[in-house]
């Protein structure tokens, strides 16, 4: 059974996983990614790349693929999934006024990777050698969902035995302009899932129109989509202890999903009896997922 075995995060005012679920934040402490993982390789990366690759590595780490500066397993095993909508906006509008204003040669060769969609995936599998699918996803309310689903596939495909996915969105003017709100994340979390091993299994997956079509069973917890105050869809998430992340971040966009997962994951570890339910859900469409209790049967 496909089943989440590391997780990290780069999250502000968060010494970690633990903090992560235990819901400590001090959004006044940005993240410093030098700090964290060193300043090699950090040069010339926009910050959602910098998050990223935090995320990435101790989520790594903590999956055992990671130790002493080099990979455990081979390279071609590993696939990484990346999820943000709004990471390298600030560079792609820096970009593209600075080409109105001065012309193509007015352009840095070291911004230009950075306006590139794929940045975060691409930048992940160069630092760790990770050389398996390669794919980043920006699909709105349920992006991060999506990626840790598409993680999910290319296993069960026998396309890579291990996948990184991460999740991150960034909170600077341009994204703030854009989406009309100072309230926004600025952080990341990172996660592994492995067709082996022990971890803390993937339930149902669904994707729908609806909350009610892509949530079932019932749950201890219930991470809720961003800002949903309504009643529970169905019977079985209506005794549930809900979480909304974003009252802790801000908006978290295509990391939402991701973050949701890492902190289910955190519960189930340590030691929460009942499945945790997670969800997103946007105007076109809605997703859920089921995380069970370790050692759980699929739901």
């Amino acid at each position: 059974m496909t089943s989440v075995v590391g997780v990290g995060v780069a999250l502000p005012g968060v010494s970690g996983v633990d903090a992560f679920v235990a819901g400590a934040a001090d959004r006044s402490e940005p993240v410093e990614p030098a700090a964290r993982i060193g300043r090699k390789g950090l040069r010339y990366k926009d910050r959602a790349t910098q998050l990223g690759l935090v995320a990435a590595h101790d989520a790594l780490v903590d999956a055992g693929l990671w130790a002493d500066g080099a990979l455990t397993v081979p390279g071609e095993t590993v696939a990484v999934l990346a999820s943000s909508n709004l990471g390298n906006l600030d560079t792609v509008c820096g970009v593209s006024a600075t080409i109105a204003d001065e012309g193509v040669t007015g352009t840095s060769p070291m911004d230009l990777p950075n306006a590139s969609s794929n940045v975060i995936a691409s930048t992940a599998a160069i630092r760790f050698g990770l050389k398996g699918p390669n794919l980043m996803v920006c699909n709105g309310a349920t992006s991060g969902l999506d990626a840790v689903h598409w993680a999910a596939v290319l296993l069960a495909a026998g396309r890579a035995r291990h996948a990184l996915v991460i999740g991150v969105e960034v909170a600077n003017p341009v994204t703030e302009r854009f989406t009309g709100t100072t309230d926004l994340l600025d952080g990341a979390a990172g996660l592994v899932l492995s067709a082996e091993g022990d971890g803390v299994p993937l339930g149902r997956f669904a994707r729908g129109g609806s909350l009610a079509e892509v949530v079932t069973g019932t749950a201890g917890t219930w991470f809720v989509p961003e800002g949903f105050r309504g009643e529970a869809p169905i019977p079985g998430l209506a005794g549930a202890t809900r979480r909304d992340l974003a009252e802790s971040f801000g908006r978290c966009g295509g990391a939402l999903g991701v973050l949701q997962c890492v902190a289910a994951s955190g519960l189930l570890r340590a030691g929460a009896a009942d499945p945790v339910v997670v969800s997103n859900d946007g105007h076109e469409a809605a997703a859920g997922l089921v995380l069970l209790p370790v050692g759980g049967a699929a739901s």
